[in-house]
């Protein structure tokens, strides 16, 4: 189905973000018009080469006019004159500047993927459905029949156990009777009841022979039943609840956090009740065997096999069925899981998603770390940790909100061993520690219905550190992990990282904004990126890009990788300017010459924000347009300025040729008053002025900063940093000192890194 059929049948409440992806732009009545033919084409590669772009600009005012020539035989008026004010306005806009619509129709697709993939996601998840409700995917569907379907005949065969039963009780009852009276060792051709006895044995024969006929039916149908189960419990372990372990992975680096267990918790404890109960069938069996038994009895043949494999069968669902529902876990960082500090707490909690009531608090589990020694002897020189803190709990139904099984974790730490060479066991260690992976296993033994079972899981891979500077880099082994295996305990990754490609890495980086802001990156923002790691090409998909490259690596020309660039703004955006990331004023990600491009043509005054690219700790930068059109930069002050960024927005000032001060800042890029885009964001000024003799106000001064910068400034001591009273007298003094030179008209860069800005 094509990609604009699929969203018209989303929900109103998905649509709602459908609308906010259109604008004057890109209207989205040409994309309704033209929605087939503007799937087949790349826009990808015409954003990023102009001759293909003006190519595919052409072809468009062509589809433009094939459709209008449609409405006009149709004689519809009103979308005639949509369709001719849509193309006055295209030809207008961007006849001269093909890449640019390209750009946007590129990201309008792209940003329409990824809605789908999240409500896909959503669906399949049955997020806000009850366990119990419809199952919506064709798949589940078929899983959900399965399993009605198995539960039918295992009631089927609880009648037909009856039936068999009521028969062999007749059988038995008569053919003891018969016994009791001695009439089967009589001499039936000197008897005169010769006849009768005759009757009343070939009664028996023919009871014996329906006895049997049933009892081998009940086998056959056994064996059947038991290798339906088994085909619906493969697909439960290895698609669906596979399928939840991908998920739980994709979660914990940022992806959509679809990870609920209820709907396969209800399909796996219905499948073990229906094998408890078939296996009690078989031993009903059993006993019926003891009571009555004859040369070529089906029982005797074919129970042991059944016996053995319904065990078998309900010993590898109990098995799989033992998960760590949230993986470890520092409470301090909730959004980067799966890294540890020693010494710091950690939480974790698992569940079995077998729901039988007798075994509430039944169930004691124990942690461990890294038990398969050969996994970790296979890294040279890896550290050993010991596990502190309550490391056993029993598992019970008070632990969850709806009754489930489970077991949760609140006192870990871990506590590296020392062996005498810095705590490693080989001093030829092969991996540096934030490329160290480690399990964290929970073991438990059941004992349920006179079987035993030894159930064990693990963690995802997590990385231990000792100090929280090595976070960064350790958090880049657990994204580039789960981005590209699913395997569930390969701790030799980082001996050979594999690579992955542009496609994998750009949905994992929009993630790591999405996942802890209400935007993630856009189409432009990621094309920005590639650039960044692979350099200007035309088009990203299916590019490789390796483990070194991402993260171990300078950037060109550059003193860090792009993995700490990035992660620092990462950490620059949610302290300081979430805000207004979330209303969308943060270009961010857009390289000089782009930036340069769209500026251009706007009037004075306006202004775009963009993460610095020489900043390793995180900056921003803002850049206005004046009459003409050469660049100029500020670089950061390195001086703790107690103003919200929004502040400094607002307040930031240029002195003119006549010591006048003006704002340079008028409009957001595109066209946004600076006052409707800032001025909700920035601090009410104080209402009593403080006592500046006082020492205690010395510190975070209560009247009002303002960042002025003379224009023809290139060095960092020019950003003046002062208040009002300040500034006023710098104006008033009389002298050669108090003009900062003649001015310039310009297009200017205001640049602030993380030690400047503060948390709005």
């Amino acid at each position: 189905m094509a990609q604009w059929n699929q969203l018209q049948q989303l929900d109103p409440r998905y649509l709602e973000q459908l609308y906010h992806l259109y604008s004057d732009s890109f209207p989205m009545e040409l994309r309704q018009f033209l929605a087939p033919w503007i799937e087949s084409q790349d826009w990808g590669y015409a954003a990023n080469k102009e001759s293909h772009a003006t190519l595919v600009f052409h072809n468009l005012l062509g589809e433009i006019d094939q459709q209008y020539s449609r409405f006009l035989q149709e004689n519809n008026v009103l979308y005639q004159h949509n369709l001719r004010r849509i193309k006055q306005h295209l030809q207008s806009k961007y006849l001269e500047k093909p890449m640019e619509i390209a750009r946007i129709v590129a990201r309008c697709l792209w940003e329409e993927q990824r809605l789908l993939q999240s409500t896909t996601t959503a669906t399949q998840d049955g997020q806000g459905v009850h366990p119990s409700g419809p199952v919506v995917t064709e798949k589940q569907q078929i899983l959900e029949h399965n399993l009605q379907d198995i539960r039918k005949r295992v009631q089927d065969m609880e009648q037909k156990m009856k039936m068999l039963e009521n028969l062999q009780d007749d059988f038995d009852f008569n053919y003891k009777t018969l016994k009791s009276q001695g009439e089967l060792t009589q001499d039936l051709n000197g008897s005169g009841q010769a006849a009768a006895i005759r009757m009343k044995m070939s009664q028996l024969e023919q009871m014996l022979s329906a006895l049997d006929g049933l009892r081998r039916q009940i086998v056959t149908d056994m064996g059947g039943l038991l290798s339906a189960m088994e085909f619906v419990q493969k697909n439960l372990l290895d698609e669906e609840l596979a399928d939840w372990k991908r998920r739980q992975q994709i979660a914990c680096i940022g992806g959509p956090p679809k990870i609920c267990l209820d709907r396969l918790e209800t399909w796996i404890t219905s499948l073990a009740e229906s094998q408890l109960q078939i296996r009690q069938q078989i031993k009903k069996l059993e006993e019926l065997q003891q009571k009555v038994s004859y040369k070529g009895d089906p029982i005797i043949q074919h129970r042991p096999v059944l016996e053995e494999k319904i065990v078998d069968i309900f010993r590898n669902l109990m098995k799989s069925a033992f998960v760590v529902e949230r993986q470890p876990c520092m409470p301090m960082h909730p959004d980067r899981p799966l890294v540890i500090k020693t010494g710091v707490q950690f939480t974790t909690k698992v569940r079995l998603l077998v729901k039988f009531p007798e075994l509430n608090y039944q169930l004691k589990i124990k942690v461990c770390i890294d038990k398969e020694s050969g996994d970790v002897a296979a890294l040279r020189g890896s550290r050993k940790f010991n596990i502190l803190g309550t490391n056993t709990k029993v598992m019970n139904m008070e632990e969850s909100n709806n009754g489930s099984l489970s077991a949760e974790f609140k006192h870990l730490t871990l506590r590296e061993q020392r062996c005498g060479n810095g705590g490693r066991t080989n001093s030829d260690a092969s991996l540096i520690v934030t490329e160290e992976l480690h399990l964290i296993t929970f073991e438990t033994e059941v004992y349920h219905q006179g079987l035993k079972m030894d159930l064990e899981t693990h963690s995802l891979p997590v990385v231990v550190i000792s100090n929280i500077c090595q976070m960064p880099n350790a958090w880049a082994s657990i994204l580039w992990y789960n981005m590209l295996t699913n395997h569930p305990k390969n701790v030799n990754f980082f001996t050979k990282p594999p690579v992955g490609t542009w496609d994998q890495v750009a949905e994992v980086l929009s993630w790591q904004f999405s996942s802890t802001t209400k935007r993630g990156l856009t189409f432009e923002q990621l094309t920005t990126l590639a650039e960044k790691l692979l350099g200007a090409l035309g088009n990203y998909s299916g590019c490789q890009i390796t483990w070194a490259k991402f993260c171990k690596e300078n950037m060109a020309g550059k003193g860090f990788s792009f993995w700490v660039w990035l992660d620092n703004i990462i950490d620059l955006v949610k302290k300081y300017i979430l805000a207004l990331w979330n209303e969308g004023y943060i270009m961010g990600f857009i390289s000089k010459e782009r930036e340069r491009a769209i500026l251009s043509p706007k009037p004075p005054g306006t202004f775009l924000l963009r993460f610095s690219e020489s900043s390793k700790e995180g900056g921003i930068t803002f850049t206005w347009v004046e009459k003409d059109i050469n660049a100029h930069t500020v670089k950061p002050r390195k001086t703790q300025i107690h103003m919200s960024f929004a502040d400094i927005i607002m307040g930031y000032k240029i002195m003119d040729a006549t010591n006048i001060l003006v704002s340079p800042l008028v409009y957001l890029y595109p066209e946004i008053p600076k006052e409707e885009a800032f001025g909700k964001y920035c601090r009410a000024e104080a209402i009593e002025q403080p006592d500046m003799t006082d020492p205690a106000h010395v510190q975070y001064l209560k009247t009002k900063f303002i960042c002025v910068t003379p224009t023809n400034s290139s060095n960092t001591s020019d950003l003046l940093l002062m208040s009002p009273q300040t500034l006023d007298s710098l104006i008033h003094t009389e002298g050669p000192e108090a003009n900062p030179g003649p001015m310039e008209s310009l297009t200017l860069d205001m640049e602030l890194s993380t030690d400047v800005a503060s948390p709005m």
